[in-house]
C-alpha cells in the first residue's frame, strides 16, 4: 500500500452556476441545517467561518487543509500525481488529499481491513454497500450529519430521493454511505449483437425495444440458420450479467459470478407489493420458465457451453473476431470497441439492444435499484481527530465537490477553456485532441488517463444535463428507445436487519444461494432436467432454509414498517 499526497481542488463551473456562485458563506447557514441527535449544533457562527460554501456556491477555505482519503486505482486509467485534476480541485477549494492508493481489484478488502483494524482514513469514496461495515463502530451515522450539506440536500429534495434512500437503511434507520445520486435512471447493462448479421438473417430491429426475451430467441435462431454456425451466443461475465437482465423481468433474481460478482442473486426474495410482503422467488413457476429460456437456447447450440467458465477477455475476442454475434456489456464498453476498431470481421457493423421484455413486462432495468450510485463512507477517525467543527467543514467541502453542479462538472470534464468548452446551448464540447467514452475516436490524449477527470472516484452522480453530457449521439438514441418504450420498476423494500439478525440471515443465505445458483447453471446446460429434478430441487431449496429466510425477513419487516413508512 503505497501513499501519496496530492494537490487537490475543483476547477470548472456550468454557465449557470458561475452566475449563481457568489462565494459567500451567506447563502448557507445553521438556520437551514437544522440539527439532529448525534449532531448537535455547532458553535461556531457563520460569519466566524475561515471557509466558504454553500448550494451552487463554491467551498474555499481560507488556509490550506488536507484530508486523508482512500482511492482506488484503476488500471485502466492508473493514478497520477501530476494528473490536472488535482490541481484543479487545489485551486478552487485550497484542499489537497492524503492518498491511499489501493489498486481496484484489492480496493475492497483494502476497506475492509483499514476499518476493522481503525486505521481506515477520512474519506472512503467507491463504496456500493456499507453493509458489512454499519456495526463496526469505524464509520459514521453520516445521515446523522447530512442537514450541514446544502447541495446534497437540496438534490435531495428536489429530485425527490427520499424512498431511494429508503434502500440503503441500517437498522437504525440511518444510512452510513453518501451516495451518488442521479437525477434520473439511465443506462445500464445490455446485449450488443452484430446488426449486419441479424439484418442478414432476415431479422427486422425495427421493434426490437418491445422484443420479449422468446422474441430475442427467435432471432438468435435465424442468426444460427443464416450463419451454419452453433454457440452464435458466447459470453462475457460467465453470463451473470445476462441472466440477471432476463431474471429481472421474470421477477426472480440470478446472476453470479467470479468474473463480475454478484449481478442479481442476491438472497432469492422478491417483494409482493400487493400482499406487503416478501417471497423466495427463485422456486416459483416464473423461475422454472426462466430457466427454461435458457436451457432451450443451450439444447439448441445458440448458446456457448464455455460461456459460463470462459473470462471477458476470451468471450469478447470471439466476439471481435466473428465467431460469435452477442455480447453482454455497457455502453462504455461498446464505445471502446467502437473507437478502437476491436471488431476485425471486415463489414461488421454494431448496435445495442434495448433489454428484453419478460412476464413483469418491459421494464426499465436502470431503474430496479432505483437512482443511488456508489458513494462515500466517512470513517469515524475523521470526527475523532477533526473534532465537531472541522468534521462539518469537510462534510462541506465533500458536498461541493461531489454533489454540486459544479464539482459534478469539474469531476467529469475538467477545466472550461482548458479540456472542453460549452457551445451555445450550453452543450459540453471536449477538446477535439482529448478522447472519452466513445467522443474524439482519433484523439491521442485522454480525459481520464492524462487528466484525471472522468473516473470512477469522483465523477458519478448528477443532474440530467450533465449525465446526458457523458453521453455519445448513440447512447443518447439508446436511452431513448429505453425511455419511449419501458417502465419504471417499482423499488423494493430493504431489509433492516441488526448485526445478530444478518448473521442469522447469513447462516441461511450463503449456502442456500450458492445451491440455487449451481443448480441454475445445471438446469441451463443439461446437467439436471427441468421435468424431471424441479420439485427435488424445491425441496432441496426448504431443506436449505428458503422458506424458514422468508418468515425471519418478513418478521424483520413487520417490526419496521414505521421506519420505512409502510
Amino acid at each position: 500500500m503505497k501513499k501519496k499526497v496530492v494537490a487537490l481542488t475543483l476547477s470548472l463551473v456550468m454557465a449557470a452556476s458561475m452566475a449563481a456562485c457568489g462565494g459567500s458563506s451567506n447563502s448557507s447557514s445553521k438556520a437551514d441545517s437544522g440539527s439532529s441527535d448525534s449532531a448537535s449544533a455547532s458553535t461556531v457562527e457563520d460569519g466566524d467561518l475561515d471557509y466558504e460554501y454553500g448550494a451552487d456556491t463554491t467551498f474555499h477555505s481560507d488556509e490550506p487543509v488536507t484530508y486523508s482519503m482512500m482511492f482506488s486505482d484503476h488500471e485502466n486509467y492508473p493514478m497520477q500525481e501530476n494528473w490536472r485534476l488535482w490541481s484543479a480541485i487545489s485551486e478552487k477549494s485550497n484542499v489537497s488529499f492524503d492518498l491511499t492508493s489501493v489498486a481496484r481489484t484489492d480496493y475492497g478488502d483494502k476497506v475492509t481491513a483499514t476499518v476493522n483494524s481503525g486505521s481506515a482514513p477520512y474519506i472512503i469514496p467507491k463504496i456500493y454497500d456499507s453493509t458489512p461495515y454499519e456495526d463496526s463502530g469505524q464509520v459514521v451515522a453520516i445521515s446523522d450529519w447530512v442537514q450541514y450539506m446544502p447541495n446534497y440536500t437540496k438534490q435531495v429534495e428536489e429530485w425527490g430521493m427520499e424512498d431511494d434512500l429508503k434502500t440503503i437503511y441500517a437498522a437504525d434507520g440511518k444510512y452510513y454511505r453518501l451516495p451518488g445520486m442521479w437525477e434520473d435512471a439511465a443506462g445500464g447493462y445490455s446485449l450488443i449483437i452484430r446488426k449486419d448479421i441479424f439484418e442478414a438473417a432476415g431479422v427486422d430491429l425495427s421493434k426490437e425495444a418491445t422484443w420479449t426475451w422468446d422474441d430475442f430467441h427467435e432471432a438468435l435462431k435465424k442468426v444460427q440458420a443464416y450463419t451454419g454456425k452453433d454457440n452464435i451466443w458466447s459470453d462475457q461475465f460467465q453470463f451473470g450479467c445476462s441472466m440477471n437482465l432476463a431474471a429481472t423481468t421474470y421477477g426472480v433474481t440470478a446472476g453470479n459470478s467470479a468474473d463480475g460478482g454478484d449481478w442479481g442473486l442476491k438472497d432469492g426474495t422478491k417483494f409482493d407489493f400487493d400482499k406487503n410482503e416478501f417471497y423466495f422467488a427463485d422456486t416459483t413457476d416464473e423461475y422454472k420458465n426462466f430457466l427454461t429460456l435458457f436451457s432451450e437456447m443451450y439444447d439448441e447450440k445458440l448458446i456457448d457451453p464455455e460461456t459460463f467458465t470462459q473470462d471477458s477477455t476470451q468471450a469478447q475476442a470471439k466476439f471481435f473476431r466473428g465467431d460469435s454475434y452477442v455480447l453482454a456489456a455497457n455502453y462504455q464498453i461498446l464505445s471502446d470497441i467502437e473507437a478502437n476498431n476491436k471488431v476485425t470481421d471486415e463489414g461488421a457493423e454494431l448496435y445495442f439492444l434495448t433489454t428484453p421484455s419478460g412476464p413483469k413486462g418491459n421494464l426499465k432495468l436502470s431503474t430496479a435499484a432505483g437512482r443511488l450510485e456508489n458513494g462515500i463512507m466517512i470513517s469515524q477517525n475523521a470526527l475523532d481527530e477533526l473534532g465537531e467543527e472541522e468534521f462539518i467543514k469537510m462534510l462541506r467541502f465533500i458536498d461541493w465537490l461531489w454533489y454540486s453542479d459544479e464539482g459534478h462538472m469539474l469531476s467529469q470534464w475538467g477545466v472550461e477553456g482548458e479540456t472542453y468548452t460549452l457551445d451555445a446551448e450550453g452543450n459540453v464540447v471536449l477538446n477535439s485532441d482529448i478522447y472519452y467514452n466513445g467522443f474524439n475516436p482519433e484523439a491521442t490524449k485522454k480525459l481520464n488517463v492524462d487528466y484525471g477527470f472522468g473516473g470512477g472516484v469522483f465523477a458519478y452522480g448528477g443532474n440530467t444535463q450533465v449525465q446526458l453530457s457523458k453521453f455519445t449521439e448513440g447512447e443518447k438514441e439508446w436511452n431513448e428507445r429505453i425511455n419511449a418504450n419501458k417502465e419504471n420498476m417499482e423499488l423494493m423494500p430493504p431489509i433492516l436487519a441488526d448485526e445478530m439478525q444478518k448473521e442469522e440471515l447469513n447462516l441461511i443465505k450463503v449456502p442456500l444461494m450458492d445451491y440455487v445458483n449451481t443448480s441454475a447453471l445445471e438446469f441451463i446446460t443439461g446437467k439436471r432436467d427441468l421435468s424431471a429434478d424441479w420439485d427435488t430441487y424445491v425441496k432441496e431449496c426448504e431443506t436449505q432454509g428458503s422458506s424458514n429466510y422468508v418468515e425471519k425477513v418478513n418478521e424483520i419487516f413487520s417490526d419496521t414498517k414505521d421506519v420505512l413508512g409502510y
